[in-house]
């Protein structure tokens, strides 16, 4: 469980380090996307816990790029 805390947070990392040119609501969607897949790694157990990070991820995505997008208008 850990080691995939620190992969998640690695890879929001490395994806957030190329967003110079990208817009609030591409940043919003890709944190979103990464805070959703943590939240769902601790839901769950085997395949169960497998779909919950799915899950968590396309959810936290989804929130992260509506919230990006709202403050692009701002």
């Amino acid at each position: 469980m850990r080691i995939f805390s620190v992969i998640v947070l690695s890879m929001l990392l490395v994806g957030l380090t190329g967003c110079e040119n990208m817009k609030g609501r591409d940043v919003g969607t890709i944190a979103g996307g990464a805070a959703g897949a943590l939240a769902g790694s601790f839901v769950g157990s085997g395949s169960g816990q497998a779909a919950a990070i799915v899950g968590g991820a396309a959810l936290g995505g989804l929130a992260g790029h509506h919230v990006g997008k709202s403050m692009e208008k701002k």
